[in-house]
């Protein structure tokens, strides 16, 4: 999915929570996910940048704000780019500069961004395999994730090494008319 010109910011944020709780945490892609959502520490951004150069600078106004917030209030942020970088390979090569900003930032080590695109394909794949889908949401989203929660959150889940290879395989039992059915269907909030 992209985001055309007249798509309003709830439509797109509306997309965006219903592949989180439908996605992420209704098939627990991601264990930690579900707390913070519960709790309300979740940002959702929508950038209105057309082009790599607006989306780091939206990138670059959101790591400092996730810095100064309370973690109580703000734990997580995602970033939605719903009017730039559909092309998978022109978001992979925002995320070499995005990874450069946080190095640049001197936040390596306390903040961390996790990717998730539309055509999502990791290197090896193709890209119709079913295993991407764990990385696709509905627009190009940077989730900026901070390093302690991180870590909280795997001293409190003892198989966070296997998340990776439970997720291929939750999706490989879907397949891809099951992944389609099971987004198809309202999210249980």
């Amino acid at each position: 999915m992209s985001s055309t010109p007249s798509e309003s910011h709830d439509a797109i944020l509306d997309a965006t929570r219903h592949w989180l709780t439908r996605a992420v945490i209704g098939l627990n892609l991601c264990p930690f996910a579900k707390a913070v959502h519960v709790k309300n520490q979740i940002r959702y951004v929508i950038s209105e940048a057309t082009g790599m150069e607006g989306v780091l600078t939206a990138l670059e106004a959101e790591l400092r704000t996730l810095m100064d917030a309370d973690p109580a209030t703000i734990d997580t942020t995602l970033l939605i780019i719903p009017h730039a970088l559909g092309e998978f390979l022109d978001y992979n090569d925002c995320l070499f500069f995005a990874d450069r900003m946080l190095k640049q930032m001197r936040l390596e080590g306390t903040l961390q961004i996790a990717s998730f695109h539309p055509q999502y394909q990791f290197e090896g794949s193709d890209p119709d395999d079913i295993e991407n889908y764990t990385n696709r949401a509905p627009y190009p989203i940077l989730h900026l994730l901070r390093e302690a929660s991180i870590e909280r959150a795997v001293d409190a889940f003892p198989d966070a090494a296997d998340i990776y290879e439970r997720n291929e395989e939750t999706m490989r039992r879907l397949g891809p008319e099951g992944w389609r059915k099971w987004m198809s269907e309202p999210a249980k909030d």
